[in-house]
């Protein structure tokens, strides 16, 4: 079953990725009226830029996370199976 989810998986990242994308440039656009800076851009301040970096990453990972979760959820209700692990594992 985890194989047939690779697919769903994928698409569900890709989208994901665009849903971050335009929900990090509407928060970016509260904080300033620039485009974010990137680690390309010569002329930025290194904590400017890292203040970008961590909201971006922090929004990329949470909406990847709850849009795969969903995804899992709605592959086992569709399939009966669930496509990963049941629960973490202790430390």
């Amino acid at each position: 079953m985890k194989l047939v989810f690779i697919p769903v998986s994928v698409l569900g990242a890709l989208v994901a990725g665009f849903l971050g994308q335009k929900v990090f440039d509407a928060i970016w656009g509260k904080v300033d009226d620039r485009e974010p800076p990137q680690p390309e851009h010569r002329e930025v301040s290194l904590a400017k830029l890292a203040i970008a970096l961590v909201i971006e990453g922090a929004i990329f990972r949470l909406v990847k996370g709850l849009f795969d979760h969903a995804a899992r959820r709605g592959f086992a209700r569709m399939t009966g199976a669930w496509p990963g692990e049941e629960q973490p594992d202790r430390a």
